[in-house]
């Protein structure tokens, strides 16, 4: 069973959790989501800092990372997960290129 991290804008939460699900039960993965704060509290920039550290952590556990880049969108931050995944190795799958 492939474990995938996935990562992308926090404006795709909805779509990402869908997502998640489709991979879960289609292709039989384990997925490690990345949707955080659903009640948009305002966040301390050492809260910030230790949810980019435990993302970063997911994507070391993980064998690959899928990149949910819907309208063509993908952030600084998503840009440096998949630099980080890339430089650990990981295998980047973009939605745009793959079936759900």
């Amino acid at each position: 069973m492939k474990t995938v991290t996935i990562c992308g804008s926090m404006r795709f939460a909805e779509e990402m959790k869908k997502i998640a699900l489709s991979l879960e039960i289609k292709h039989n993965w384990n997925v490690l989501q990345c949707v955080y704060n659903a009640e948009n509290r305002e966040l301390t920039q050492n809260q910030i800092k230790a949810l980019e550290k435990a993302h970063l952590r997911k994507i070391d556990l993980s064998d690959a990372i899928y990149v949910v880049d819907l309208d063509g969108y993908i952030g600084s931050s998503v840009r440096k997960e998949m630099e980080y995944a890339e430089r650990s190795g990981k295998e980047i799958i973009l939605n745009s290129a793959f079936s759900l």
